[in-house]
């Protein structure tokens, strides 16, 4: 009788505590999942709003038929460096944790063989970090 009173004591004790460690770090690793439409020369949605801290998963979709795209952030000052890249016609998926607030520029870093590069063609949207 005494050795079950100690057991249920301890479960008592320790069995909420694992609950609010389960709950605090569910809340921290909280995924923003975000779909962008890439079409030819635009991003939509092109104005993004995310937490810092927070990881995002980004899933590119492709609606233009035959030409590849890319989803770039080159901010070194705030440690952003991303490029991913999607084929014409199919989905990307990737994600990154922005670690610092800010406003920081995106835009698709592909360029034509005789033109203007994609971000000069109106291919750029921003990315606000909370």
């Amino acid at each position: 009788m005494k050795k079950s009173a100690i057991s249920l004591f301890f479960v008592l004790l320790f069995v909420p505590i694992g609950f609010l460690h389960a709950e605090s770090s569910d809340s921290a690793s909280e995924v923003q999942k975000v779909e962008i439409i890439v079409d030819s020369y635009s991003f939509r949605p092109d104005n993004l709003t995310v937490e810092a801290g927070k990881p995002v998963e980004v899933t590119l979709r492709s609606i233009a038929s035959t030409v590849p795209h890319d989803f770039t952030i080159d901010d070194p000052e705030s440690g952003f460096s991303i490029t991913h890249d999607v084929k014409g016609g199919r989905d990307a998926t990737f994600t990154f944790t922005p670690e610092n607030a800010g406003t920081y520029r995106f835009y698709c870093s592909k360029k034509g063989l005789f033109g203007a590069s994609h971000a000069e063609k109106g291919m750029v949207g921003t990315l606000v970090v909370n």
